[in-house]
């Protein structure tokens, strides 16, 4: 194509978005069916929606809905003199906003009356870090984009200041610059419910003296007034309900001990460096996922001690500790974090007249799983189990999520201002149960069997349902991106990844073929993903735009929970690499089950 022509089909596009001449062939079949005379009234409009789309309660007024909103846009020639619509009508209902991938009315569906314990938890780690985990500053602004994305765990590690008159929250050891305690607690206070009414979980990693947690006791009990919630007893014999405790502020710690002196760390003791290039081999989109198997050596040894980072597991005697407990800072604790030391034996071993929360590495849970998979399990059908990266992500990237959520570990903390593949599980996640930050925990999970068996991700199951893909088409990125971002003198070549990220057994990545030349590009591909464990299966989608570099550029991203995709014709909005929604990039996709 020469540059005349290409500038020449740059004034066409912003002049005119997709016409009913761009419609798929199959839903102009489609079309052809419902329809009658070259146009589609109400009733046809209902029918559609419950035979093809899914929508088995559709109503009239269903229908009528869409034919107003429709008719609000004002589109020029789109309904039929007679009031019906037309092709291009319901072209643009198809491929609008009005039809996404996901219940829209949904809300909250789940049943919230079971204990936490019974729930995958959207969480976060070091919540209050703007960047890499050795020489960002800490503030309260990626704390409150957590808490209006939804997220309901936030965690505080919390210091003396510099004379130990008062504290501070930052990643010890490190160069971050610190933050007060008190304006973290404050913003906390404000947005915890910006975007979901269920409690949030205050983590705290304490390094203080017994006179300092007395003055957190204090910020914390006039922040949250009777916003928190602060139980009876001194241990949970089970953990409450998330409906119980709607709009409630929960503190999460160990019982308070010894302040453990930080030691001064100047920048010739760390290698900023490496922080600067660990983030360099990261494409846009981050590394392709781990697998849920991994590589993981094993030996005989099941000491939890060994190159943990975590400082919730630097005591040596907690009975000793706790002999220096402050009361009014101890009062405030609603889930105690237990020891992980010992070895898996101890540290899995179920209470039943206490609950508790534990917390493991990433590294640490992938050799759980291998040498104690079903204690696992099983720990976490009463007690909370928090996974948290390992400390070599320090640039802030994370880890494959499903191998925690797969073993029923209900707190997968993420480094929330990382980005990537990962990432866009965790997204995906809880996008589910209307993005409350609580998606209930699938029943295999749950109960054991009548064996005293537990669900093993990695078993050989049965295929329960396969999920049929269809990739019709896509747009919107002549809108979103400067014209000369893929290429400087033609269209891009764009293609779609669409896979699956679930059990072993599920995942799988498959890719469309290469559109050449061309904004808005038709594939017309059908995919087929059978699915062993459709509770746990998340709907990857990529679109990429090939370069003769090798390099392909990025063009946007979206992941789904399969157990909530809405059958039918529908329209899948994306978003870079951040998460973040675009305007007007999307994909017009299909989805059936069979």
């Amino acid at each position: 194509m020469s540059k005349q022509t290409y500038r020449v089909c740059l004034c066409f596009r912003r002049k005119f978005r997709l016409t009913a001449s761009e419609v798929p062939e199959e839903i102009k079949s489609l079309f052809g069916k419902y329809s009658g005379g070259g146009f589609m009234t109400a009733d046809q409009l209902r029918k559609f929606l419950i035979e093809v789309q899914g929508e088995e309660n559709a109503t009239m007024e269903d229908a009528h809905e869409i034919i107003d909103r429709l008719r609000e846009q004002r589109h020029l020639g789109v309904f039929h003199r007679k009031g019906g619509v037309t092709l291009e009508a319901f072209f643009w209902y198809l491929f609008g906003d009005m039809n996404p991938p996901l219940p829209p009315k949904h809300g909250v569906h789940q049943d919230m009356n079971a204990p936490l314990s019974h729930y995958f938890i959207y969480t976060g780690h070091n919540s209050y870090l703007t960047g890499n985990q050795i020489s960002s500053d800490c503030s309260d602004v990626p704390i409150i984009d957590a808490l209006k994305r939804g997220v309901r765990v936030i965690e505080l590690d919390i210091w003396p200041n510099s004379d130990k008159s008062d504290v501070h929250v930052l990643h010890g050891r490190t160069l971050t610059t610190p933050v007060e305690l008190i304006k973290c607690l404050k913003s906390i206070r404000e947005y915890a419910f910006a975007a979901s009414e269920y409690p949030v979980v205050i983590t705290l990693e304490d390094h203080l003296t017994a006179d300092l947690q007395a003055k957190v006791a204090e910020m914390i009990t006039r922040t949250f007034g009777d916003v928190l919630f602060a139980p009876d007893s001194e241990c949970l014999k089970e953990f409450p309900s998330p409906e119980s405790l709607k709009k409630r502020v929960i503190i999460s710690t160990k019982p308070p001990k010894e302040y453990l002196e930080a030691k001064e760390v100047t920048e010739n003791e760390l290698d900023v460096q490496k922080v600067k290039d660990a983030g360099r081999d990261e494409e846009a989109w981050g590394k392709e996922v781990s697998s849920l198997k991994g590589d993981i050596e094993v030996d005989d040894k099941d000491d939890l001690d060994v190159d943990d980072k975590d400082d919730e597991d630097r005591d040596d005697d907690v009975n000793k500790l706790n002999q220096k407990a402050v009361p009014e800072y101890k009062r405030l604790i609603a889930i105690h974090a237990g020891k992980s030391k010992g070895g898996f034996d101890t540290c899995l071993c179920v209470d039943s007249e206490k609950a508790r929360r534990i917390s493991l590495s990433e590294q640490k849970l992938e050799k759980a799983i291998i040498t104690h998979g079903k204690q696992v399990v099983r720990f976490t059908q009463r007690n909370m189990l928090r996974v948290y990266p390992k400390g070599m992500r320090i640039d802030s990237s994370n880890y494959n999520p499903l191998i925690g959520w797969s073993h029923g570990a209900q707190m997968v903390a993420f480094n929330m201002q990382g980005h990537g593949r990962s990432m866009w599980l965790m997204h995906g996640m809880f996008r589910a149960n209307g993005g409350c930050g609580y998606i209930k925990k699938p029943e295999f999970l749950l109960k054991s069997g009548e064996d005293n068996e537990t669900f093993d991700p990695n078993a050989s199951l049965p295929v329960k349902t396969t999920l049929k893909v269809t990739v019709y088409m896509g747009e919107g990125w002549y809108y979103d991106f400067k014209h000369t971002h893929f290429d400087l003198y033609s269209p891009p070549d764009f293609y779609v990844r669409v896979g699956i990220a679930g059990v072993p057994a599920d995942t799988i990545m498959k890719k469309t073929g290469i559109k050449k030349d061309d904004w808005s590009p038709s594939w017309n591909e059908v995919f087929e993903f059978p699915l062993t464990v459709l509770e746990l299966a998340l709907l990857r989608v990529e679109v990429h735009e090939d370069d003769l570099s090798g390099n392909d550029d990025f063009g946007g991203q979206t992941c789904l929970p399969v157990w909530e995709i809405r059958r039918g014709i529908r329209t899948v909005p994306l978003h870079d690499h951040k998460g973040e929604r675009y305007k007007s990039v999307k994909l017009l996709m299909r989805f059936d089950f069979t």
